[in-house]
């Protein structure tokens, strides 16, 4: 037993040269021979619990100090460790907050768990302390990951006050233009340019840095992919699709073995498809949703994919599990229930299954979705023609929201269509009376008040129109044109009060002072543009011309002749007529009968076509040369006969 013990500083001596030259397999087999012989070694014990965890051996390094208290009772950061790399983190954080007087290693690990668990302002406070208290060679990693809890606290739209960093390595350039990124998603094109040219700037810096460390250009494409698909996306935000496709797909092309980055470049790519090449979708969001990625993304972009997931089950018509998809939406992200809601409805609908979409709406519209939800419902029964049933719908709203401009505009345009012009008369009262009851000013009401008058001095109701225009005369007093029209409706039905209010409105002779007569002479929208002949302005210094100056004569060219024309013969009043139509056209014989003789009508006798010859005929037959002796009907001209119509003849043989 005392040879045994003799050698422990011999196997000691071992285990420390295994763990300098990073030989875990060996280091641990010498830790437990040295366990072996003294299994109360509390040395050779964190050894072994090192050496599993440099193997990634989390699970075996965790139960080595959950079985064994007494010699892991300083072990809390390696307990915590194994719980944090093995997804644990909940339970890693109460490891952590546990430790009394936490060191340096424990506070970086913290900072860690609280960036997993996205408890983003707890891990700046974090590292703010640390880098604060700390000076060592890990300043440039430790600004970087200060930088990406600042990007993140931006996208969750945070107040916190925040310092400047450094941009002076890639990493750093890096997180900056992902931070201006999440600030331009609300489509602030100067600061997504802003972005654009720090990730340009941060690819660049990232290729010369690797470059110079020798890295291969494998490895210098996987960092650069990051980049490419921050990239695209901004692109995207900034509506250059195009341009945000090409650098997707060549972040794929690469074959990074970062699986997060290949879940959310396949991600956005379904995006850009929307619902065009749905079998390439079906591929990329394989990619979005493959198991083990709940640990690689962040919340947000989980949600993302998963809502994208949906939405590409309604395109590819699965509607039953695009039910299940939306339900399971709902169940994870309660703040995206309306929304999955939405998309089952459009799955309903598209089933034709439109009393059930409309119901299901019904069910959701509550709280700050009872306005959606009641509008998408209006507007699908709207494009099945359920008129009626969308009316009630928008009538039976709150009278608040009955009153806001876009639904009176829809109640009176739907009225319309039925010809009940009252209620859509009762609409506009309404409110008119309920904005002057409550005095809420929503938008730009003046179109509101306008729309109103006018509606009503069409339907002849004067005192309807008069109230509109008073609370629009409220809204802008200087208005010189309503208070005009609210004078000539007052005169109608009060004229008194159009007296007292037509002695508002400005004289005439100032308004005399603002017309340029001789405009008003030359102008030419009485008379037409095509009448008024321009008026040409003198240049100056130009001698002025006589008003009885003759005029210059315009030169008439002569029409051009055809050539050999005889100007003495009048020329052919059947020349603009095709050929075949004059009077004088013959058909030409077929070369098939050229050597026969025209011999009168097809079957006639041998001597029958003399009798219809003009030249055999005896003078006394011959016709009168003046038409009022001959009794025959002078046939019509060639402008009034018909052309027949010759079909052409198939040809044999063709072609497939």
């Amino acid at each position: 037993m005392a040879s045994k013990e003799s050698n422990l500083p011999v196997l000691y001596a071992e285990l420390n040269k295994f763990g300098q030259n990073g030989e875990y397999d060996r280091a641990l087999k010498t830790a437990n021979r040295i366990l072996g012989i003294s299994p109360d070694e509390e040395k050779a014990f964190h050894c072994k619990v090192i050496c599993n965890i440099q193997l990634s051996k989390f699970n075996d390094a965790l139960q080595l100090i959950v079985k064994n208290p007494k010699l892991s009772a300083n072990l809390d950061f390696e307990k915590a460790y194994c719980l944090y790399r093995l997804n644990q983190v909940p339970e890693a954080l109460k490891i952590v907050d546990g430790v009394q007087n936490q060191s340096l290693k424990i506070k970086e690990l913290k900072a860690q768990i609280l960036y997993r668990l996205e408890k983003y302002e707890d891990c700046f406070a974090v590292y703010r302390d640390i880098i604060k208290n700390t000076n060592d060679d890990y300043e440039d990693e430790r600004e970087t990951n200060l930088a990406a809890v600042l990007s993140n606290l931006t996208a969750q739209g945070s107040d916190l006050e925040v310092p400047s960093l450094r941009e002076d390595t890639y990493e750093l350039t890096y997180n900056a233009a992902h931070r201006l990124v999440a600030q331009g998603t609300n489509g602030d094109k100067a600061v997504l340019a802003e972005a654009e040219k720090k990730l340009r700037t941060a690819e660049k810096m990232c290729r010369e840095a690797l470059e110079e460390d020798g890295a291969t250009e494998e490895d210098v494409e996987d960092e650069v992919g990051i980049i490419k698909v921050q990239l695209g996306y901004c692109l995207q935000l900034q509506g250059r699709e195009k341009e945000a496709q090409e650098l997707y797909l060549a972040a794929l092309k690469a074959k990074p073995d970062d699986v997060a980055l290949v879940a959310v470049a396949s991600n956005n790519l379904v995006t850009l498809n929307k619902d065009q090449n749905v079998f390439d979708s079906k591929k990329r969001m394989r990619n979005a949703t493959h198991e083990g990625l709940e640990h690689k993304l962040t919340s947000r972009q989980r949600k993302s994919i998963a809502y994208n997931q949906c939405l590409l089950t309604m395109y590819t018509n699965q509607g039953e599990q695009c039910q299940q998809l939306c339900t399971k939406l709902a169940q994870q992200y309660p703040d995206l229930a309306g929304d999955a809601s939405l998309v089952k409805t459009l799955q309903l609908s598209k089933e034709g299954k439109a009393k059930s979409a409309v119901k299901l709406l019904d069910e959701h519209a509550r709280n700050e979705n009872y306005l959606p939800m009641k509008l998408a419902a209006v507007q699908l029964l709207l494009s099945y023609d359920e008129r009626k049933e969308a009316v009630n719908i928008l009538e039976n709203l709150n009278e608040k929201d009955r009153s806001m401009p876009g639904i009176v505009s829809a109640l009176v345009t739907l009225h319309l269509a039925d010809n009940n012009r009252d209620k859509a008369s009762a609409v506009l009262k309404e409110a008119v009376n309920w904005y002057k009851k409550n005095k809420e000013s929503t938008g730009d009401l003046g179109t509101l008040w306008r729309q109103a008058a006018d509606f009503h001095l069409r339907g002849g109701e004067v005192s309807a129109a008069a109230a509109s225009l008073e609370a629009l005369l409220q809204a802008s007093p200087s208005d010189t044109k309503t208070l005009a029209q609210l004078v000539i409706a007052y005169a109608q039905f009060d004229p008194t009060r159009a007296q007292n209010l037509s002695k508002r409105l400005p004289p005439l002779h100032h308004l005399a002072e603002t017309i340029d007569v001789d405009a008003l002479e030359s102008s030419n929208w009485v008379i037409g543009t095509k009448v008024v002949k321009r008026k040409v302005e003198q240049s100056p210094g130009t001698p002025g011309t006589d008003l009885t100056q003759k005029k210059r004569k315009q030169r008439k060219r002569k029409g051009k002749l055809p050539k050999n024309c005889d100007p003495n013969v009048p020329p052919d009043p059947e020349r603009w007529l095709p050929r075949h139509e004059r009077s004088g056209f013959r058909k030409k014989r077929d070369r098939r009968n050229r050597d026969t003789a025209m011999k009168g009508t097809q079957g006639a006798a041998a001597g029958a076509s003399d009798l219809y010859d003009i030249t055999k005929m005896p003078a006394a037959a011959k016709p009168s040369p003046n038409p009022r002796q001959s009794p025959a009907v002078e046939p019509a001209g060639p402008r009034q006969q018909q052309r027949k119509v010759q079909q052409k003849k198939k040809k044999k043989g063709g072609k497939w």
